[in-house]
């Protein structure tokens, strides 16, 4: 016998007016209680008549991502749990590489307009005019478009502070850093603004490669670092690729990594899979992934969002630091 809509409320402890509510997206539920009623639907393979609602709500129940790759750790990862939390309010996920294609993002956003698309996360190289995005439920991370798009982000300038102070309090004398600079404004910017500014407090002349760069360049921009600043003992790198990319340069060049070279890596995305891991700083994920769908869905639905939701980082002894 198929499942009912009086089934799910039973299940879920709520009334059926309730269900009917969620599964029409409308606000009056709270979301403990719409939590309740999307994991009741999803344990007994209730289906509603989603084609009639959507009709009638104007309504796809569907959402983009947006990343530069879908080969890199970070995104796949953030990919993932995307993917995972927009399941968890019955929408699905269009998964969209637009590095090498701007173009992709501006259909994207036409889709929304066409309200062929919900909404959509964006983690960009691009820049949008804010205009271009009015009336999109578009929410970021990392790149602020503007004060009617809401992004999350990380303790950017603050972890990379106390990860450079880690280094030098171990000895470090001449530090580095490198980088990837976005095209568009960024919080991870942050990270060399940090390092600039702890270089300056302990007086120390900088030694940066912060370059606008496309994922699958890191070997150029590492092999660029190395030629300037071939005497650095401890650097700090912006992104844990690029770190890998590093890492492998200064052991092939004769350095032993921590006594001659001490390495702290932004983004500690392999560490689950390797058991002598860099040192990191490492951001959640997972929290940020679940974080901007909520906040999607509450654009979507016409709520108040925060304008910006910065989360903690964990700060990971790894092999390549004293």
């Amino acid at each position: 016998m198929a499942t009912t809509i009086k089934d799910v409320a039973k299940y879920a402890g709520v009334g059926i007016g309730t269900v009917s509510r969620v599964i029409n997206n409308e606000k009056a539920v709270g979301e403990r209680t719409r939590k309740k009623v999307m994991d009741a639907m999803k344990e007994l393979k209730y289906s509603p008549n989603n084609m009639a609602s959507q009709l009638r709500k104007n309504e796809t129940r569907i959402i983009a991502l947006l990343v530069p790759v879908v080969n890199h750790p970070f995104f796949a990862k953030l990919a993932y749990y995307v993917e995972d939390e927009a399941d968890r309010f019955g929408y699905s996920v269009i998964l969209v590489s637009s590095q090498q294609r701007v173009e992709k993002e501006t259909e994207i956003i036409s889709r929304i307009k066409r309200r062929e698309v919900d909404g959509a996360v964006f983690v960009t190289h691009y820049m949008h005019e804010e205009q271009d995005l009015e009336n999109c439920p578009i929410v970021s991370i990392d790149r602020a478009f503007g004060k009617n798009i809401p992004y999350v982000t990380s303790d950017n300038y603050d972890a990379t502070k106390k990860a450079l102070k880690y280094m030098i309090e171990r000895g470090a004398k001449k530090v580095g850093y490198i980088g990837s600079k976005p095209l568009v404004d960024s919080e991870v910017m942050e990270r060399e603004r940090a390092y600039l500014d702890v270089m300056a407090e302990y007086g120390m002349p900088a030694r940066i490669v912060n370059e606008v760069m496309q994922h699958g360049e890191e070997t150029a921009v590492v092999a660029d670092f190395m030629e300037k600043y071939a005497d650095v003992d401890g650097v700090f790198v912006s992104g844990y690729t690029l770190s890998q990319v590093f890492q492998d340069t200064a052991i092939e060049s004769g350095k032993k990594i921590p006594e001659d070279l001490q390495i702290i890596s932004y983004d500690g995305v392999f560490r689950q899979w390797v058991t002598s891991h860099i040192t990191s700083v490492e951001q959640p994920i997972e929290e940020m992934a679940r974080q901007v769908v909520r906040l999607l869905i509450k654009k979507i639905r016409g709520e108040e969002t925060c304008s910006r939701t910065v989360l903690k980082t964990r700060f990971v002894l790894g092999s390549t630091t004293k």
